[in-house]
């Protein structure tokens, strides 16, 4: 059982949907005593990096996330906005983040020529191996939406790097805690295997 956390700004029914279609069960939990009965985490997120801290902070969510996180160490997936939200801070905005990975929330630069959002499928590479990057091989590609990205502060936390103008941080790992910049869950089959290797953790 897999709890996807509704903080009020998730995209909760494609996860959902693509849970079921992998044969994972889910719950969507909303509040403490959902996250202290969580064996696994979905943390998504779409939209701006304080509001949703700011959904997490006024809704008591906060501790009981970090009890399970760090003390009792469940495995738990950020994914999009999710992802930036494991980070200690963002460009984006001036509230700080949920600090599980040494790493920060960046914007693309408004001088690269590139259109921001970076909107689409594109190329992935594993840069260090993790239960996630199991069974991928050959060329791996996932649809990706956002106007900023994670930088980790070391190498051993990055597990996929993809290129934009500049070469960013797409997934990451520390331990228990994973993040995806990109979403799995419109990402058909390459998602499938994602997230079918995190219900297997």
């Amino acid at each position: 059982m897999i709890s996807v956390v509704d903080y009020g700004m998730g995209n909760l029914g494609s996860i959902r949907n693509m849970l079921k279609r992998i044969g994972v069960k889910c719950s969507i939990v909303n509040d403490v005593a959902g996250i202290r009965d969580a064996r696994k985490l979905i943390l998504p997120g779409v939209g701006a990096f304080d509001s949703a801290m700011e959904q997490i902070n006024t809704r008591g969510l906060r501790d009981a996330l970090d009890q399970r996180v760090l003390v009792d160490k469940i495995p738990v997936i950020g994914i999009c906005l999710g992802m930036q939200l494991l980070t200690r801070s963002s460009e984006e905005g001036e509230l700080p983040g949920l600090g599980w990975i040494s790493a920060s929330t960046r914007r693309f630069p408004a001088n690269s020529g590139l259109k921001v959002p970076h909107m689409g499928w594109n190329i992935v590479e594993t840069v260090n191996p993790s239960p996630l990057t199991e069974g991928f091989n050959g060329e791996v590609r996932f649809y990706f939406v956002h106007s900023y990205y994670v930088s980790v502060d070391h190498e051993e936390n990055t597990m996929f790097k993809t290129t934009y103008g500049l070469k960013f941080d797409s997934a990451i790992q520390c331990g228990n805690v994973f993040g995806a910049q990109f979403h799995p869950e419109k990402s058909h089959r390459f998602g499938m295997r994602l997230l079918s290797n995190f219900a297997a953790i």
